[in-house]
This record gives structure tokens, C-alpha cells and sequence, in this order.
């Protein structure tokens, strides 16, 4: 006897993994539902990515418009910047995106509850008060920003709520050394706040090449922003008679008087209060939901994918995930999906962008390889009168002449390493790049013309 389902799949969480997948599956003739309670679009679209790039746009201008006077330009009085203005304009466009998705669940078939799903059984998904059964249950919940305890830590504030502040602080307190933490540095450096990025360990963006790494830090500090390494936070305490000023108060007995303490220390997967213990789902001592590699939970009917699975926490990646799962439950089941080379950009200040091997995991790899590096000034510079740099990288195995990695600080550094992902997804070698005619002049010209290795 088939048992009859209501849904064929019921997705809950609408960000761009869960969302892609609802869609794919309904245009295969599926009986598709997602649930929603907070946003469409996710992290990436409402608290993330998006509205963050945004506010990156926002906090460059000081610098052109500095470097405009040495192209003839004059700006009558001083620029200011109006926060609400931003801030608002932002949640306008957010807005604009959120109906987007929404036009495109309605229009793919799937249907959306506005409303917060548990799982109540390996076929049960609770809306409100009313329980849907569904043949296949997908969890693309993605993550929440994570603020450790600590006394005073309720009076920090995440990323998520610094898309939304009331005012821009005078001085801010950014805690953390991963990619979020360096971003809102820059851009409430940029901004005009005096900022202070507070970082437990010896280095920022650890898990990155540690010569370009070193670069931004170096690039972040001739911008202003004053980075404090090997340093943890104690306490934070509101400041006396000071409605909006907090004292951070620091492991090596100094304390930083602020506006807005931001703590930036991570993001866990999005699975408390869920239901998943009524079910045989396995999770991670991170809340993470541990899948095998068709994105299967250890509960036959219940699949995952995305940040909530904690693998590579990208919205590309999500995407790339739902339609391989879609593929292997509704299709011919040929589709894979591959971590490696996937290329990668920081919107720090100065801007990031890598895909491949780092040269410290490329010598841990290979035996024999060659790093070549160009560092010079960039064009724009050269009248604009600033002290932005821009170096390249790339990491070569002497033995195949393959390009292994592909490293940019500097300007547009996310535009040029994307076509070099393709470059690196191909196979290219070295000899390709030397083939290569630059496009003059560019800045990612220099990628082709690198010819004297560095070490």
C-alpha cells in the first residue's frame, strides 16, 4: 500500500538553498511546500551578503572622493554622510528582493507558509497549529551569529542588528578575526568611526594565505583602523551617566570607551528548537546537521543542505547543494558537487579575493612548488595621491606547471578572481597564463605577465 503524502517535499528555511531547491523540485511536477518565519532570501539577502556589499559601496566614497581632486574634480564644502539615509535606502532594496523571491516561489507552484515549521516525525512538519505530512522533509534553516558569555556580553550586538542601528556610533568595538569581523571593520572605518577590531589570536584570517592575510592587515591599519591582536574581551559595562557609551574592558588591563560593541566570534547552525530529536537526525557538538554526500540525515526522509550543514558556509554553495540533491531525488542522480577551487572573496578594505590552495597548504601538498607575486601601486593612485596597494599571487607545482592557487589584495579583487576560478576549475597551467594577453592597462593584466618567481 503507498502511503499518501501531503507534500512530496516540505522545505523549511526560504534562503537561497531551500528556495532553489522548492523551485527545481516543483518544475519536475513535485508537491512542494517552504516555510518561512522570518525573511525571504536568507542570511545572504537580509542580514548578509547582500545589504553588507552594500554598506561596503557606502564606505569607499571618502577615498574617491579624496582621490577625485587630483583629477581635476572640486567638491564644494565637506561630504557628510546621513546613516538613515543609507540605512533606509538598504532596507528598500532588501525589500525589493524579498518580493522577488516570493514571485518566485508562487510562480515555480510551491506553496509558502509565513510561518515558523518544526518537525514533530520523520513525515510530520508543524505550521502553526495544524501538522502536513510530507514524503521528503529538506532542513535549509542556514546559521545565527554566535556571541559567547561573558559578563556584559548582552549589551554587544551582532551582525544581524547592525543593518539596523538608530544612529552611527563615533567609536566602535568590532571582536573577532574571521571574515564578518574585518568587513564591518572596514565599513564603519570608512564610515567615519573610529574603529578598534579586537582579535583573541595572532592573526586575522587565519585560514587564508598568511602573506596576504598580512597584506590586509597591513592595508587596514594605513586606513585607521586600529587592530588589537592577542587581545580578549573581559567585560563590557555601560558607561555612567552615558546613555550610549560602553567601556570594553580588556584582558591586558586597558579598556576601549564605545559607542557599539559588535561581536563578530562566528555564526552556529540554526537547528535549537527545531524537533529534530524526534527524529533519528544526527548533529554535530555545534548544532550542525551531519548528511552524507546526497545531503541524507541519518533519518531516511529527512535531507539537508547549506550553512546547516556546516560545510562551506557560501550562498553559491547552498545553491550549487539543492540542485544536487534535486538531482539525486528527482532526477537521473548524476549530479555532484565539487568544494574544491571554489573561489572566494572578503569584502575587507582592502578587498580580498583567492580560489585555490594557499602557499602554505600548497608546500604541505606538493613537494617542489613556485610562488610568483607582483605588488604594486594601482592606477588610480597614481593621481589620486593614496596609499592602496594591489599584490597578486599565484601558487605553481613545478612538476605538472599547474596553478594551484590564485591570491589578490587590492581593488576589484572579487571581479578578477572569479574568471581565474574558471582558469583553475580547467586545469590551466602556468604556460596558459604566460600564453595570455593581458588587457592593458588593468590591474589583472598582471596575473599574465608574472614572470621572475618570487621564492
Amino acid at each position: 500500500m503507498t502511503l499518501k503524502f501531503d507534500y512530496d517535499l516540505f522545505v523549511i528555511g526560504a534562503g537561497s538553498g531551500g528556495v532553489r531547491a522548492a523551485r527545481m523540485a516543483a518544475s519536475k511536477g513535485k508537491k512542494v511546500a517552504v516555510a518561512e518565519e522570518r525573511y525571504l532570501g536568507g542570511t545572504c539577502v537580509n542580514v548578509g551578503c547582500v545589504p553588507k556589499k552594500l554598506f561596503v559601496y557606502a564606505s569607499q566614497f571618502p577615498e574617491l572622493f579624496h582621490a577625485s581632486k587630483g583629477y581635476g574634480w572640486s567638491i564644494p564644502g565637506q561630504p557628510s554622510l546621513d546613516w538613515a539615509t543609507l540605512r533606509d535606502n538598504k532596507t528598500t532594496e532588501i525589500e525589493r528582493l524579498n518580493a522577488i523571491y516570493n514571485n518566485l516561489i508562487d510562480n515555480s507552484g510551491a506553496e509558502l507558509f509565513s510561518a515558523r515549521a518544526t518537525v514533530v516525525g520523520p513525515h510530520q512538519v508543524a505550521v502553526e497549529d495544524k501538522v502536513y505530512s510530507a514524503k521528503v522533509i529538506l532542513i535549509a534553516t542556514g546559521g545565527w551569529p554566535y556571541i559567547p558569555e561573558f559578563p556584559g556580553s548582552e549589551l554587544a550586538i551582532s551582525s544581524n542588528e547592525m543593518f539596523f542601528l538608530d544612529q552611527l556610533p563615533k567609536t566602535a568595538v568590532v571582536v573577532g578575526g574571521g571574515y564578518i569581523a574585518v568587513e564591518f571593520a572596514g565599513i564603519l572605518n570608512g564610515l567615519g568611526v573610529e574603529t578598534h577590531l579586537v582579535y583573541r589570536g595572532p592573526e586575522l584570517l587565519k585560514s587564508f594565505d598568511r602573506e596576504m592575510s598580512g597584506k590586509i592587515v597591513e592595508g587596514m591599519s594605513n586606513k585607521g583602523v586600529h587592530i588589537h591582536l592577542n587581545t580578549q574581551i573581559n567585560e563590557i559595562v555601560k558607561v555612567a551617566g552615558r546613555d550610549r557609551e560602553l567601556s570594553v574592558v580588556l584582558d591586558n588591563g586597558g579598556n576601549l570607551t564605545a559607542g557599539l560593541a559588535l561581536y563578530a566570534t562566528g555564526r552556529q547552525a540554526n537547528t535549537a528548537g527545531l524537533g529534530l530529536e524526534n527524529t533519528a537526525v544526527v548533529m554535530g557538538n555545534n548544532g550542525s546537521i551531519v548528511v552524507d554526500n546526497h545531503f541524507a540525515t541519518a533519518e531516511p526522509s529527512i535531507y539537508a543542505l547549506g550553512d546547516v550543514i556546516d560545510r562551506v558556509q557560501l550562498t553559491p554553495v547552498a545553491i550549487q547543494e539543492a540542485m544536487v540533491l534535486v538531482d539525486h531525488l528527482y532526477g537521473d542522480g548524476q549530479a555532484q558537487i565539487d568544494y574544491s577551487d571554489i573561489p572566494t572573496a572578503v569584502f575587507c578594505q582592502p578587498e580580498f579575493g583567492t580560489v585555490g590552495l594557499s602557499e602554505e597548504q600548497a608546500r604541505a601538498e606538493y613537494a617542489d612548488i613556485a610562488v610568483y607575486l607582483s605588488d604594486f601601486k594601482p592606477m588610480l593612485q597614481t593621481l589620486g595621491g593614496g596609499a592602496e596597494r594591489i599584490t597578486m599571487k599565484l601558487v605553481v607545482d613545478n612538476e605538472s606547471d599547474r596553478v594551484l592557487g590564485c591570491h589578490m589584495v587590492g581593488e576589484h579583487a572579487a571581479e578578477i578572481i572569479q574568471g581565474l576560478g574558471i582558469a583553475l576549475k580547467a586545469g590551466a597551467t602556468k604556460a596558459h597564463f604566460d600564453a595570455t594577453v593581458g588587457i592593458h592597462p588593468s590591474a589583472a593584466e598582471e596575473f599574465v605577465t608574472m614572470r621572475e618567481r618570487a621564492r
